[in-house]
């Protein structure tokens, strides 16, 4: 480290530390306001530009919530997330659980702040205490030591970190274009039949459908495998587990080394539909990026034919396939659901196989594209926590980084395959 940086504490580079409030509960007339009211559960490692709450003036003035400037360090202080860092990107309030760090601007980059606290994460979990619950308090955070280069190397600093979060966010937000996309060509074709409004309909258990389609169950275009796997015997194949496949998502950007993985495994193969068989993950669904192992508890779903993948995987999205699963589950404590008897016998709507194939070559490419960029946000996160310690603590000296850092983006290819679609179903209408 060099002899530029300096050791200080949090407290000493904030010009306002404070908390925030939670309006009564039970008065509805303080909550679906235009107010952010941020929640500490929304902490993770991350940046706040919406939340899901919001609360009414007169909720926030009739609690402790108080405004929190842009661009300030919020820390989570108690549960789960206790010791957790977000940086809001626009004025919000909070509850009182979160600790809100204003940072002098002279003084530091508030975004070096942001990162610092972040790359060490730990030190600061281990000083929460309480047995039920871990807990930090204010005093703690403000006393927390930080080493501190000068103003310039920060502002370096943080551009090479903020440049691959800047690309994360930008496939995320793309990716959640896309997805929204296909489902609504989903809808298109298979919910409001707009495409095919222009055929003459049959009747059906489940509604009209157009001549020539059929309906049946589930199984008889998807095949539920069982490929047991012990631990000590993955080879090297990634590890799955349930809980981070996100929800009411297409694609992962995260897989575990199979170093992980334990007991009562099955592997599955690139293109399999995954779904969380347990009550609480039935809303996870998701086609595998690589072959790989998971959980027993999740089903590995293989379409019968290639060109089946895109309907069935947008088919298992949707809230009636997770509301059958829940209906059909079994047990009491941890209910399951079952592929027997169970999921896979739901009645679906089954289109003529050339509508199966010209729906897959339509969307499929869009498919490919969320799930090749879900697997980049990877090697990114896994980029910048590499780099996160060493340029934090001074190991990294950051004038011999190209600190301007550009990614190559394909907005072009993207921009045109969503025009594309937009007017083949402008055009359909």
């Amino acid at each position: 480290m060099s002899l530029e940086w300096k050791t200080t504490t949090i407290g000493e580079l904030c010009s306002k530390v404070s908390s925030g409030g939670t309006p009564k509960s039970t008065n509805e007339k303080y909550y679906g306001g235009d107010i952010p009211w941020l929640n500490t559960k929304e902490i993770n490692f991350n940046r706040i530009y919406d939340t899901e709450k919001h609360i009414t003036q007169d909720g926030f003035e009739n609690s402790a919530a108080k405004w929190v400037k842009k661009e300030s360090v919020i820390v989570a202080m108690y549960g789960a997330t206790a010791a957790k860092v977000a940086m809001n990107m626009v004025d919000l309030t909070t509850n009182q659980a979160c600790c809100n760090l204003t940072i002098e601007n002279r003084l530091a980059n508030p975004k070096f702040i942001y990162y610092y606290l972040y790359s060490n994460y730990g030190r600061l979990l281990n000083l929460a205490s309480g047995a039920a619950q871990q807990n930090l308090n204010s005093n703690l955070i403000k006393e927390f030591p930080i080493s501190i280069p000068p103003l310039n190397v920060q502002n370096k600093i943080v551009n090479v970190l903020s440049t691959i979060d800047d690309k994360i966010e930008m496939n995320e937000k793309i990716n959640k274009n896309l997805e929204q996309l296909l489902h609504t060509i989903f809808n298109h074709w298979f919910i409001s039949f707009d495409k095919f409004k222009n055929v003459s309909f049959k009747e059906s258990p489940l509604g009209d459908i157009p001549d020539g389609w059929n309906y049946g169950a589930l199984r008889e275009l998807l095949t539920l495998t069982k490929n047991p796997i012990k631990a000590n015997k993955t080879n090297g194949l990634p590890y799955l587990p349930i809980d981070i496949i996100p929800m009411n998502s297409l694609g992962i950007s995260e897989l575990k080394s199979d170093k992980e993985a334990n007991s009562s495994l099955i592997t599955f193969n690139k293109n399999d539909i995954l779904i969380g068989a347990m009550r609480v993950y039935f809303h996870r669904v998701v086609i595998s990026p690589c072959s790989g192992v998971t959980r027993s508890t999740c089903f590995v779903l293989n379409p019968k034919q290639e060109h089946h993948l895109s309907y069935l995987l947008l088919l298992c999205n949707l809230d009636r396939t997770i509301q059958y699963a829940q209906n059909t589950s079994k047990g009491t404590t941890m209910p399951y659901a079952v592929w027997d008897n169970g999921l896979g016998d739901m009645d679906i709507i089954i289109p003529p196989e050339d509508i199966l194939l010209d729906f897959h070559e339509l969307v499929f490419p869009i498919i490919e594209k969320i799930r090749d960029s879900y697997l980049e946000i990877n090697k990114l996160s896994k980029l910048r926590d590499t780099l996160l310690p060493k340029l934090m603590s001074g190991e990294i000296d950051v004038s011999k980084i190209n600190c301007d850092l550009k990614f190559n983006i394909c907005f072009k290819k993207i921009l045109s395959k969503i025009t594309k679609l937009l007017n083949f179903m402008k055009n359909a209408k």
